[in-house]
C-alpha cells in the first residue's frame, strides 16, 4: 500500500505520540518474542522520522528500497554488529555522498511508513494486515540502521584516539561515543547538504566533554581510588569484643568464688541461661538455654525462672559495679 496522500508534515524531524490499542491477545501470542517486544515498545514510545517531501512522490519506495552495494570484506572475517570487521581491514571505510544520502533516505522512509501506520490506526486496534506492515517496516529500518552504524562505528574509535581529554578511561570514551553515534543516526537530516561524519563528529566530541565533566565531578567527590581496607575501621568492634571478653571472665570469676552470694539454684539458672557451664577444653561452644528449658531442668515454670534470673543479675551487677568503682 503506497501512501500518496497529502500531509501537513514539512521537511525535518517529525514526531507522533502513539495512541494505539494492542492487538488481540491471540495475535500477540502468535508473534515471536522479539516481534511481540517490538510491538509493545511501539505502543508506548513516540515514533520519529526525518521527513522529506520526496517520500510522497510516486516511485519513491522502489527507488529507496533498491539494494545498495555493500562494503566488501577483504580479510574474510565474519560480519557482526560491532564493526570489528571494518576496523580489521586497516583502511577507512565510508560511503559516497550519493550512497549516504540514499541509505539515510531509506532509513527515514521506513520510519515514515511506521509513523503513517501509527497515525492511521490511532485510537483503535492494529488489524493483522497493518500489524504485518508495521513489523516489516520496523525490520527494514533496523537493518538499515545497523548498516549505517557498522560503516560509521570506526569513527568513534578514531575520535577517541585523537581526543586530548586526560583522566578518563578509554572504554568510557568509547561507550559514550557509541551512544552519541546512535543518537546522531536518529537525528541526521541528509537534505541539509553535509556529510554524516561532520554531524556525528560534533556529537561524539560533545559526549566526550560530558563524560570528562562527569568524571571530574566524581573525582571531586571521591578524590582517592576505592580501597576496601580503608572503607571501614574495625577498631571499635575489636575494642567492644575485648571488653565483652573481660566482663565475661570477671563474671565467671565471681560465679566461681560466689562473690555475689548466689544460691545454688541462682547459679544453675545463670550458667544455663548464658552458656557459662562450658567445660574446659570443650571444642563446641555451649548453647544458651531458653527459660522453658531451664524450668524443665529445675522443675519450675519459665516465669519463675525469669524471676530467679533477674534477682541473680541484680546481685551480679552490684558486685561488678562495686569492683569497677573500687
Amino acid at each position: 500500500m503506497v501512501f500518496a496522500r497529502e500531509c501537513s508534515m514539512v521537511r525535518g524531524l517529525c514526531k507522533v505520540e502513539p495512541n494505539l490499542k494492542p492487538p488481540a491477545p491471540a495475535i500477540m501470542d502468535s508473534l515471536s518474542p522479539a516481534d511481540a517486544k517490538l510491538v509493545r515498545r511501539r505502543l508506548r514510545e513516540p515514533v520519529e522520522c526525518v521527513f522529506d517531501p520526496c517520500f510522497l512522490e510516486p516511485g519513491t519506495e522502489e527507488a529507496l528500497m533498491a539494494p545498495i552495494e555493500r562494503v566488501p570484506n577483504t580479510d574474510g572475517a565474519a560480519n557482526d554488529d560491532s564493526g570489528a570487521d571494518l576496523l580489521a581491514t586497516g583502511r577507512a571505510v565510508c560511503l559516497t555522498a550519493e550512497q549516504e544520502q540514499h541509505i539515510f533516505l531509506r532509513l527515514n522512509y521506513c520510519r515514515y511508513r511506521v509513523l503513517e501506520i501509527v497515525r492511521e490506526c490511532a485510537g483503535r486496534r492494529l488489524p493483522p494486515e497493518m500489524l504485518a506492515e508495521l513489523l516489516r517496516w520496523e525490520h527494514l529500518a533496523a537493518q538499515t540502521r545497523e548498516d549505517i552504524i557498522r560503516v560509521n562505528i570506526p569513527l568513534v574509535l578514531a575520535m577517541a584516539k585523537r581526543t586530548r581529554i586526560t583522566g578518563v578511561d578509554f572504554s568510557d570514551l568509547i561507550s559514550e561515543g557509541n551512544l552519541a553515534l546512535l543518537r546522531s543516526v536518529e537525528k541526521f537530516d541528509c537534505a541539509r547538504g553535509y556529510k554524516f561524519s561532520t554531524y556525528a563528529c560534533r556529537a561524539i566530541l560533545k559526549s566526550f566533554s560530558r563524560v570528562a565533566m562527569r568524571t571530574s565531578r566524581y573525582r571531586g567527590y571521591f578524590p582517592t581510588e576505592f580501597d576496601p581496607s580503608l572503607e571501614k575501621s574495625d577498631f571499635i568492634e575489636k575494642k567492644r569484643t575485648d571488653a565483652e571478653g573481660d566482663c565475661l571472665d570477671e563474671l565467671k570469676s565471681i560465679l566461681v568464688r560466689n562473690l555475689a552470694s548466689l544460691s545454688e539454684v541462682e547459679q544453675q539458672v545463670i550458667r544455663a541461661r548464658f552458656a557459662l557451664d562450658q567445660a574446659c577444653g570443650q571444642v563446641q561452644a555451649a548453647r544458651a538455654k531458653t527459660l522453658e528449658q531451664v524450668g524443665e531442668m529445675i522443675g519450675v515454670t519459665k516465669e519463675r525462672v525469669r524471676q530467679i534470673q533477674n534477682k541473680a543479675l541484680d546481685k551480679l551487677r552490684n558486685v561488678l559495679e562495686g569492683g569497677l568503682l573500687a
